[in-house]
């Protein structure tokens, strides 16, 4: 009985112990306090913008140049959408960016995933020079004469190719996917897979690729978000207006609203009120795809992101 009553009053003492280091001291919640006043500081500072250029995009165009919007949309109108969407070379802007953005994606990761896969085996010959090789042009390029040379070597210009081919591969990309792959993919069962009789081919594209779900799902974001928001290749090598990516077309319609038109019956501030709506209305129409992309990425987006920044 002695003994029992001794193991109770130790049981009571270690729950008190216990609850006693479960308490939060002053100096951590203040803290806390501190942390959350700043995190949510910086995430109003990175969402207002954003959802600025919603209630602005859908408001009276007076009431954005007067100063008037400011929480919420003031005498809401359609109007900026309505210019947009009316113009036959927005859809075909938008169909051509979406075929570039394509093809670039699955370009990309034929070209990324298997390079990355290599650049991470021990037993690759020449690895310090290929490691070399793709160092180089990450910190030095030749030039826009010498790329628009090339290109025209090539019979590029003026041409689809030319917008995708030079955005299939992203060294920054390249060194993700090698570091995924040294930081996930156990030597042990590579081994395993070369008892067991498989050969490189098979390797990879059996066990190693459904072990790389991640870091596909986040180059392909990567890929897609940074094709669909280029329009520079476009600009600079494309002449045929058909060809028109919908960056590059969403850009030349900002640069005619803003240019005084003789004989439309516009006046300038009629001009002004137009660029400066639909200057809102391009930036939802050219980033609302890649946002609604974001969801079906997201689950794999954090693990393929961190698993590839652990190791350089």
């Amino acid at each position: 009985m002695h003994c029992g009553k001794e193991v109770v009053i130790m049981a009571d003492n270690a729950k008190k112990k216990k609850g006693g280091a479960t308490r939060t001291p002053v100096g951590d919640k203040i803290f806390y306090i501190i942390n959350a006043f700043f995190l949510g500081l910086m995430a109003l500072i990175v969402i207002y913008p954003l959802y600025f250029i919603i209630i602005a995009s859908i408001s009276d165009p007076d009431a954005v140049l007067a100063g008037k919007v400011v929480l919420f949309p003031v005498d809401i109108t359609l109007d900026g959408f309505k210019k947009i969407f009316e113009r036959t070379d927005v859809w075909r802007g938008y169909l051509n960016t979406i075929i570039y953005t394509a093809i670039t994606v699955v370009l990309s990761l034929i070209v990324t995933i298997p390079a990355g896969w290599a650049l991470s085996r021990k037993t690759l010959p020449g690895k310090r020079f290929f490691m070399i090789y793709f160092i180089i042009p990450m910190f030095f390029g030749g030039g826009l004469i010498p790329f628009y040379n090339v290109m025209s070597k090539l019979h590029l210009i003026n041409s689809m190719w030319a917008v995708i081919l030079p955005s299939i591969l992203s060294v920054w990309n390249l060194f993700m996917t090698k570091t995924f792959f040294e930081s996930s993919i156990p030597d042990g069962l590579i081994e395993a897979a070369k008892i067991d009789g498989a050969g490189a081919f098979r390797t990879f594209g059996m066990i190693v690729l459904p072990l790389a779900k991640a870091v596909i799902a986040v180059m392909a974001l990567y890929y897609a978000v940074g094709q669909w928001n280029s329009y520079f290749n476009a600009m600079i090598f494309l002449q045929d207006e058909n060809l028109y990516p919908l960056q590059l077309v969403l850009k030349e319609i900002l640069i005619a609203s803003e240019s005084t038109v003789g004989g439309s019956g516009e006046t300038i501030l009629e001009q002004y009120r137009l660029a400066n709506q639909l200057k809102y209305v391009s930036v939802i129409v050219s980033s609302l795809p890649v946002i609604m992309l974001y969801p079906f990425v997201q689950k794999h987006f954090e693990q393929g992101v961190m698993i590839g920044s652990l190791k350089g």
